[in-house]
């Protein structure tokens, strides 16, 4: 049985073990200490990583008593080891902050954590209830408010007799001994992960996004180290934002709506004029076939196009493009089927589409020179 110098104290950053044995594994060399402060993935809380000796580990899990550490080479005998203390004060942080949130929000609503990951780019939280936008930002202000007060962050081991006075939350049924994981006035619960000493190491959490899921709701949630970093990566780009739409930072948004509907207005102006240029070009087409280029490289610009032509034409095509970066093409008519003509184009200029009986689309690669050549023979 491993001894789990992590729960005598969880800012161990380096110790000396024995090994007591190496094995490969699927996907690395298994090693198994005479004690360890790498703590096991478990309870929603990634395995540490680090160093064993020359060996670094990739990960690290539970195997009944024993905590086996995935490692890239083999290691024997005594052996310094050193834990990634960077990665694990930040899962420390991480899920203290997530006990603080999801015992707060016990409080205020009532439901229960019934899901918890701790994934690279965020945390997750799965209530079984409707947590209101009202409820979070007043979940997220009292979690905050437990951060400045700097309460101690406790792990009690009570005998059977005392767990029965307990109010606590887990969320799954225990055997054997239970480690509670205390904060006093905001949470108590079964857990046997790491936690900073203070709550006011946690620093900051952040509600990032809320979405409905199953019967309750996932909280994404940014805290500590991470929600620092999220912060100063979303600070540089209101700030860019702010500098390429002159505007102040806390005038980006209604500076970007105003830029949208700028945007439609154009997007429709240009629209208007294209058909008033398609109109002109096409007003003097006539006979069995008529094959026309546009430069826009706009699939819509060519199925415009080729429909305006189709009133005029028997059989109308518009190739929108340039030579260098390939055609859109639309093949258009009121009376005949030019499916077969998609076939024979496609084959002949490297494209590919298809459609209905009186349209076809797509896009080919070759010059203008070729699609002229292939319209002849049409």
């Amino acid at each position: 049985m491993t001894e789990r110098l992590y729960y005598k104290d969880q800012y161990i950053k380096e110790f000396e073990a024995t090994v007591l044995s190496c094995e490969q594994g699927k996907n690395g060399f298994e090693v198994i200490l005479d004690k360890t402060a790498f703590f096991p993935e478990g309870g929603g809380q990634p395995g540490d990583r680090g160093f064993i000796g020359g060996a670094k580990v990739l990960d690290t899990v539970e195997k009944g008593e024993d905590v086996v550490h995935i490692c890239d080479g083999a290691v024997e005998g005594s052996v310094k080891c050193a834990l990634d203390f960077e990665l694990r004060f930040s899962n420390m942080q991480q899920h203290s902050g997530e006990h603080v949130f999801s015992g707060i929000q016990h409080a205020v609503c009532g439901f229960d954590n019934v899901g918890f990951h701790m994934g690279e780019n965020c945390i997750t939280v799965d209530f079984n209830g409707v947590v209101t936008a009202e409820e979070l930002a007043r979940i997220e202000r009292l979690s905050n408010e437990a951060i400045y007060k700097n309460i101690p962050i406790e792990a009690v081991y009570p005998s059977d007799d005392e767990l029965e006075k307990y109010s606590y939350r887990s969320k799954k049924e225990i055997k054997g001994q239970v480690r509670l994981t205390k904060i006093d006035g905001v949470d108590l619960c079964a857990c046997c992960g790491t936690h900073v000493a203070y709550t006011g190491e946690i620093g900051i959490i952040k509600v990032l996004s809320v979405m409905n899921y199953k019967s309750g709701v996932r909280v994404s949630l940014q805290i500590g180290r991470k929600a620092f970093e999220d912060y100063c990566e979303k600070n540089a780009s209101v700030y860019a934002i702010s500098n390429l739409l002159c505007a102040k930072t806390e005038e980006v948004a209604d500076a970007v709506e105003k830029l949208q509907t700028r945007m439609k207005d154009a997007d429709f102006r240009y629209a208007q004029l294209k058909k008033e240029l398609f109109a002109e070009k096409s007003k003097n087409a006539s006979g069995e076939k008529c094959c026309m280029f546009d430069d826009s490289a706009s699939a819509d610009d060519a199925r415009v196009f080729a429909d305006m032509l189709a009133d005029k034409v028997g059989t109308a095509a518009v190739f929108s493009g340039n030579d260098e970066t390939g055609y859109k093409y639309a093949v258009v008519s009121r009376e005949n089927d030019v499916r077969e003509i998609g076939k024979a184009l496609n084959a002949a200029l490297s494209g590919r589409g298809g459609g209905k009986p009186n349209m076809i689309q797509g896009s080919v690669a070759a010059s203008k020179e070729k699609i002229e050549e292939f319209w002849k023979t049409v």
